[in-house]
């Protein structure tokens, strides 16, 4: 008797197709290639606020650095403290975002004050707002403009 091949009489079972076509690699999205660094405060006393970018803003920021300036023994400094955060949030609520958020830190009775406005897409830095820090007490300050919104900051001597 000769030996016949047993054939299947069903088509074999093929994998089913992707639901979805691959994807591409995901676009490399670290900070190597951004202008500025991201901003770190360490080893010191450090407070921020997120603020609605509204006119009333500059206000409840002046209430809160006070304060905490305040809890930190901080007290002879206030007139100029309170005219700094003002004008930090004010210039960062003009450049429309919808929100501010002011960060403080003290280190050697020096006060850093920073005010980021999170408005992307702004021009080059707007440097005007320098000589007004420097008049209302600022030993040092600075802005700088990135694809994540305008950095204003600081510093003053307690």
């Amino acid at each position: 008797m000769a030996v016949v091949e047993h054939t299947p009489d069903y088509p074999p079972k093929t994998p089913p197709p992707p639901k979805r076509p691959i994807s591409p690699p995901r676009p490399e999205t670290s900070l190597a290639g951004t202008p500025r660094a991201r901003m770190q405060v360490r080893n010191r006393r450090a407070a921020n606020w997120s603020l609605e970018a509204a006119p009333w803003s500059a206000k409840k920021a002046c209430a809160h650095v006070l304060e905490r300036l305040h809890e930190w023994g901080y007290r002879e400094t206030d007139a100029a403290a309170a005219g700094l955060t003002e004008l930090l949030v004010r210039t960062a609520v003009a450049d429309g975002g919808r929100r501010v958020s002011v960060h403080l830190a003290d280190q050697n009775r020096q006060a850093l004050i920073v005010a980021l406005s999170h408005r992307p897409g702004l021009a080059a830095a707007d440097t005007a707002v320098l000589p007004k820090l420097t008049s209302l007490g600022a030993v040092s300050c600075g802005t700088d403009t990135a694809d994540d919104g305008r950095r204003l900051w600081a510093v003053l001597d307690l």
